[in-house]
């Protein structure tokens, strides 16, 4: 849908207009020639490339690295060395029994294809990465999948999760199902499974993808509610990192940081029950760009839903909630953001 609310796929294939706007799909719906859709999302299915990787014997090798890269003494030194990697096999011991299941990465953001700033446009490129390949491979360009190209010319936002759709239903018939793939290695057939084991973005896009807003006094999507800020002037600061050094480190008893001591603990981790708690107290909003404004909805939170924007689309993967760790925050964009936000430079 041209305001980003709706979806022409699988049951909706033959729609001719929105369900939920009621506008056209088509530029031009009178036409006698070909018609011309407003937006087409270009979307490339993730299991064949995945079974692809199976069809080598030198690539099938790789795909089984991580079960048997792990470190020795304990240091982390790959992703698979992560505590959240471990109590995700711990969780779900049926799916990491089998060493060719898939886990994958998931990075989104968007770009200017133009490369002119005064033509503002926003695409959107959604990528995927494996991680059962060795880290001088999962991170070579060769190795991303290119899945979703979200069209412009605004950014979804919000809305994101209309496009994501198709993605998330093959990634739960992965894992819930999988798929029969050939193992040129062994020459055997098995069936191979997949999961998505976290995401990786910048602040901004996490806001769009995790539903959690990157903004106001509840900022931080890992210390939640519990985020410590205040407000300066007409900017919302955030103070207290103290609290995550040890109990006896002395800067905790420095007054040079804000005049006094820090006797407070870090922030609690929230359980997945407690997350899902907050998710049933949000209130229903209908996607799209102008849905909410047609359907006189305010699309302002209230107090209870705290930073939350939305239910992500990810929570619909039965494992989602489980992970511990389900965001990547891209250090080195955060880096320039902030380093042109102090000099005032572009």
């Amino acid at each position: 849908c041209k305001n980003d609310c709706f979806l022409f796929w699988k049951e909706n294939e033959l729609l001719q207009k929105c369900t939920v706007c009621n506008e056209s799909r088509w530029v031009d719906e009178n036409t006698k020639g070909k018609k011309v859709a407003h937006k087409v999302l270009r979307y490339f299915p993730v299991t064949p490339r995945l079974q692809r990787l199976y069809c080598s014997r030198h690539t099938t090798k790789d795909m089984i690295w991580h079960s048997t890269g792990q470190s020795k003494d304990g240091t982390m030194i790959r992703p698979v060395d992560d505590t959240s990697w471990k109590k995700f096999d711990m969780k779900y011991p049926d799916f990491s029994r089998e060493p060719r299941n898939v886990r994958l990465g998931l990075a989104a953001d968007g770009f200017n294809p133009f490369g002119n700033m005064c033509n503002p446009h926003s695409t959107w490129p959604v990528i995927l990465t494996t991680y059962n390949l060795p880290p001088w491979l999962c991170m070579k360009e060769s190795s991303f999948m290119l899945t979703l190209l979200i069209p412009g010319p605004k950014a979804p936002g919000k809305d994101l999760d209309v496009f994501l759709r198709p993605l998330v239903d093959e990634l739960k018939q992965l894992w819930s199902f999988g798929v029969r793939t050939k193992d040129a290695a062994t020459y055997t057939f098995f069936n191979m499974k997949a999961m998505l084991l976290w995401k990786i973005n910048d602040f901004p896009a996490c806001s769009s993808l995790f539903g959690w807003s990157g903004q106001g006094y509840k900022a931080c999507p890992t210390c939640n509610e519990d985020t410590p800020s205040y407000r300066v002037s007409n900017k919302v600061v955030y103070v207290g990192h103290y609290r995550f050094l040890d109990a006896d480190h002395p800067w905790r008893k420095s007054l040079d940081y804000n005049g006094e001591h820090e006797t407070r603990g870090p922030p609690r981790q929230f359980s997945e029950e407690e997350i899902q708690a907050q998710h049933t107290r949000l209130l229903f909003r209908p996607l799209g760009k102008v849905a909410a404004q047609r359907a006189g909805i305010k699309r302002d939170r209230e107090d209870f839903e705290l930073n939350w924007s939305k239910k992500s689309i990810f929570f619909e993967l039965e494992y989602w909630s489980s992970l511990e760790l389900k965001h990547n925050f891209d250090l080195m964009d955060i880096e320039k953001n902030v380093g042109e936000s102090l000099l005032a430079t572009s």
